[in-house]
C-alpha cells in the first residue's frame, strides 16, 4: 500500500518503519520544515522497547538512554512509599528506558529517513476521500500541494487537523487547572542512578529521573517535572492559549512550592534554580473518540488519545499504535477490516488509560499518603497497608498493557 503519515514526532516514525518493514511505500509530511532535538525525557516503558527491538533499535537506545531499575513512589518529605522494579530487574522481556524526547526522534527520523521519504515543511491540514483514494491536502511554503495514497495516518498531535475531521466541535483540549514546567539539570546522580521518583501529590509532585549516563566530571543529567495546581477544577475550564505552551519556565514560579523539598538524597530546589532550560506547559488532555477512522484514513498517538502524562504512557501508547496499525494491514487484506482491526485494539484500551489518568492514575497513592499523614510517617504501615499500595499500582499496570516475562 501507499501510506502517507502526517506527523514526524515519534508515533509517526515508528510507524512509518513498522509499516516499511512490512513492504508497504510509505511517505511521512512534518509541519516543521527542519526538526531539531527539542524537549525533555520522556520514558518508554519496556512493551514499547520490545517494538523498537523489532526495528533493530535495541542497541541504539542501549546508547542514548538510561536503563530504568526502578520507579518509586514518595511523599513530599521524600519518604518512600513503594519501590517498583522496572524492566528486566522487574522480570520484563525488555528494559525500560529513560531518555532525551528529542534525541529519540532525531535517532528515528535519520532511521525513516534512510528507509522511507520523509518530507519537512509539510503540513497536512486536511484529507479528502477521492475515488477509492485518500487524498491529503498539504500546506508549504512554496504554496498548497495535494498528495493522493491509499491510507493516511493522522500522527498529528494533541492539535491534529485529521482528528478535526472527527470532532470538528471538539474545541480546546480540557484542563483541570494544573500547570507543569519540565526542566533538565546537570547533578550528581541519585540513588542508584537509574532510579525514576514520583515524589509529593496531585496539587504539587515532583517526577525526576537521569537521561544520560554520568560526565567525566560525576554529574549526570537529570530530567525532571514540576506539577503545580493553579486553578481549581470547574465546568469549561480552559487552559492558557496554545502560544504560551512551552514557553521558557522561572524558578521564582515553582520555589513558593518546592522550595523546600530537600531530601537526604535530592535537592529538589537545587535542581529547579540550577537548570540549564526549563519549559511550562499545561497538563490537557482530550475525551476518548468514538471512533478514528474515517474513509481511508485513521489516527495514531496523541491525535487519537491526548492524555495526562501519568504512568509514562504518552510515547509507549504511541509506539503500541505503530505496531498494531501495520500488524492490522498485514493480517487482513481488506482496509476497512484491518483499521475496525487496529481500532478495536487499540481504542478501548487507550480511552481506559485516559480515564484512569483523569482519576489521578498512580498518582492517587500519593494524595492517599498526604491526606492520611501530611507530616511524613515513622513507619508506612501505620499510614496504609503496603499490599494495597502494591495491588493498586499492578492493577493499574496490566490495565495499561504492561506484562512481564515471568
Amino acid at each position: 500500500m501507499q501510506i502517507i503519515i502526517s506527523g514526524g514526532g515519534i508515533g509517526g516514525l515508528t510507524a512509518a518503519l513498522a509499516l516499511q518493514a512490512r513492504g508497504h511505500e510509505v511517505t511521512v509530511l512534518e509541519a516543521v520544515r527542519e526538526p531539531r532535538p527539542l524537549g525533555v525525557g520522556i520514558n518508554l516503558l519496556p512493551h514499547a522497547v520490545a517494538v523498537l527491538d523489532g526495528l533493530g533499535l535495541l542497541p541504539a537506545l542501549r546508547e542514548m538512554a538510561v536503563e530504568t531499575s526502578a520507579l518509586v513512589f514518595a511523599n513530599r518529605h521524600g519518604q518512600p512509599i513503594y519501590r517498583d522494579p522496572r524492566g528486566l530487574a522487574g522480570g520484563y522481556s525488555h528494559p525500560q528506558f529513560s531518555i532525551h524526547r528529542g534525541e529519540l526522534q532525531m535517532r528515528l527520523w535519520a532511521e525513516a529517513s534512510a528507509k522511507v521519504t520523509v518530507l519537512g515543511g509539510q503540513r497536512v491540514v486536511n484529507v479528502r476521500d477521492d475515488g477509492g483514494r485518500a487524498v491529503a491536502e498539504i500546506e508549504t511554503a512554496d504554496g498548497p500541494r495535494e498528495l493522493a495514497a491509499d491510507l493516511v495516518v493522522g500522527a498529528d498531535g494533541i492539535h491534529s487537523a485529521l482528528r478535526r475531521r472527527l470532532a470538528p466541535d471538539e474545541g480546546p483540549p480540557r484542563w483541570r487547572g494544573v500547570m507543569m514546567w519540565r526542566g533538565t539539570t546537570w547533578a550528581p546522580p541519585f540513588l542508584d542512578g537509574r532510579t525514576m521518583v514520583q515524589a509529593g501529590h496531585s496539587r504539587a509532585k515532583f517526577v525526576v529521573y537521569p537521561i544520560g549516563a554520568p560526565r567525566a566530571d560525576g554529574l549526570q543529567l537529570i530530567n525532571w517535572v514540576a506539577d503545580r495546581r493553579i486553578r481549581e477544577p470547574e465546568p469549561g475550564l480552559t487552559a492558557p492559549d496554545r502560544a504560551d505552551w512551552s514557553r521558557p519556565g522561572r524558578p521564582e514560579d515553582l520555589l513558593p512550592t518546592f522550595g523546600r523539598w530537600r531530601f537526604d538524597w535530592l535537592d529538589v530546589p537545587g535542581l529547579i534554580t540550577r537548570a540549564e532550560q526549563m519549559l511550562e506547559w499545561p497538563m490537557v488532555d482530550r475525551d476518548p473518540l468514538p471512533r478514528w477512522r474515517l474513509g481511508r484514513s485513521t489516527l495514531l498517538g496523541d491525535a487519537a488519545h491526548p492524555m495526562y502524562p501519568i504512568g509514562s504512557n504518552g510515547a509507549t501508547q504511541a509506539i503500541m499504535d505503530a505496531q498494531a496499525l501495520a500488524e492490522a494491514l498485514g493480517a487482513h487484506a481488506d482496509l476497512d477490516t484491518a483499521l475496525a482491526a487496529y481500532e478495536d485494539e487499540r481504542r478501548p484500551m487507550c480511552a481506559r488509560i485516559v480515564e484512569m489518568n483523569r482519576q489521578e492514575g498512580l498518582d492517587a497513592i500519593l494524595d492517599r499518603v498526604e491526606a492520611l499523614a501530611p507530616e511524613g510517617f515513622a513507619d508506612l504501615a501505620d499510614v496504609i497497608d503496603p499490599a494495597e499500595v502494591a495491588a493498586e499500582i499492578n492493577a493499574y499496570k496490566a490495565a495499561a498493557g504492561h506484562r512481564t516475562a515471568r
